[in-house]
C-alpha cells in the first residue's frame, strides 16, 4: 500500500522520532511511504483559538499538498492532528464559503488515519514484530479517545510487543491538562490536571509513559523531568518501530 505521511508540526520541529519511527514501522511491514514535502501546519491551533479565517489558507494548503502526491491512505502519529483534518477542515472551508475546498478536504479526510487506526482497521495487523524490553504505561489522549474514538486499538498493539510489560494507568482516560493554548490560558488548572496525571503515572512504577500524541507527551514529560522521576515519555510509534536488534 502507498501511504502518505502527515508528519505534523511537533514532529517537524521538536519530536522527529515519532514521524521517523512511523516510516520505519510501515516500511518494515512492506508498505511504501511517501512524503508530501510542501505540507505545513494543518491549522488546528488557529481553529481551536477561534481564528477560522486565518486557518482557511492552511486548510487549502494542506489539501493542495496532499493532492499533488499519489497515495492510498494518509497517516499521522497524532490523534489531535488527524482529528483536525477529519472534523475541522471541511467545516472551516464551508464557513469561508468555499464549498469546493470543503469537498476536497472531505476527500482527504476520509483517507487520513491515526497510526493505531491505520494498523488495525486498514492494514489489519496487531502484531507488528516489535520488541521493547521495558515496563510501560499508556496514556490515551483526549482527541484520539473522544474525537477519533480509537478505543483500545493502541493497547491491542502494545499487548503484542515482545519483551514489554504493559501496566494499566489509573484514571487513564482523564485529560493530562495540556489542551494546546489551554495550558497557557488556564495554567493553574492545567498544572493541577498534570499533577494528577503524573501521580497516576508514577503509581504504576513503569519506566516509560507512552501515548499517541507528542503534544501530551511533551506536557507529561516536562512535568516528570522537573520531578527528576526518571520516567521517560516515548511515542507509541517509537515503541512499535523498535526491534530486538535495535531496541530503545
Amino acid at each position: 500500500m502507498r501511504i502518505a505521511l502527515f508528519a505534523t508540526c511537533l514532529a517537524d520541529a521538536l519530536f522527529p522520532e515519532s514521524a521517523k519511527s512511523t516510516v520505519s514501522l510501515l516500511e518494515r511491514l512492506g508498505h511504501t511511504v511517501v512524503f508530501p514535502r510542501e505540507q505545513t501546519c494543518c491549522g488546528q491551533m488557529h481553529v481551536n483559538t477561534g481564528y477560522l479565517a486565518e486557518a482557511t489558507p492552511l486548510v487549502r494548503h494542506h489539501v493542495e499538498s496532499f493532492e499533488k502526491v499519489s497515495w492510498d491512505v494518509a497517516v499521522a502519529p497524532s490523534g489531535s492532528c488527524v482529528g483536525s483534518v477529519r472534523h475541522q477542515h471541511a467545516m472551516v472551508a464551508r464557513r469561508a464559503g468555499d464549498d469546493d475546498l470543503a469537498s476536497r478536504a472531505t476527500t482527504i479526510a476520509e483517507r487520513t488515519y491515526e497510526l493505531s487506526e491505520l494498523l488495525i482497521d486498514v492494514l489489519e495487523v496487531t502484531d507488528v514484530g516489535a520488541y521493547y524490553p521495558h515496563t510501560v504505561t499508556y496514556h490515551p489522549t483526549c482527541h484520539s479517545l473522544r474525537m477519533l474514538r480509537v478505543g483500545d486499538k493502541p493497547l491491542q498493539l502494545l499487548k503484542e510487543v515482545r519483551g514489554m510489560t504493559l501496566i494499566d494507568l489509573p484514571a487513564g482516560d482523564s485529560c493530562c491538562g495540556f489542551g494546546g493554548t489551554f495550558a497557557l490560558k488556564n495554567s493553574e488548572t492545567s498544572t493541577a490536571m498534570l499533577s494528577d496525571k503524573m501521580s497516576n503515572v508514577l503509581a504504576t512504577g513503569a519506566e516509560v509513559c507512552s501515548a499517541g500524541d507528542s503534544s501530551c507527551l511533551m506536557h507529561i514529560g516536562g512535568g516528570l523531568s522537573r520531578l527528576r522521576s526518571g520516567v521517560k515519555t516515548v511515542h507509541l510509534a517509537e515503541i512499535l518501530a523498535s526491534t530486538e536488534g535495535a531496541s530503545r
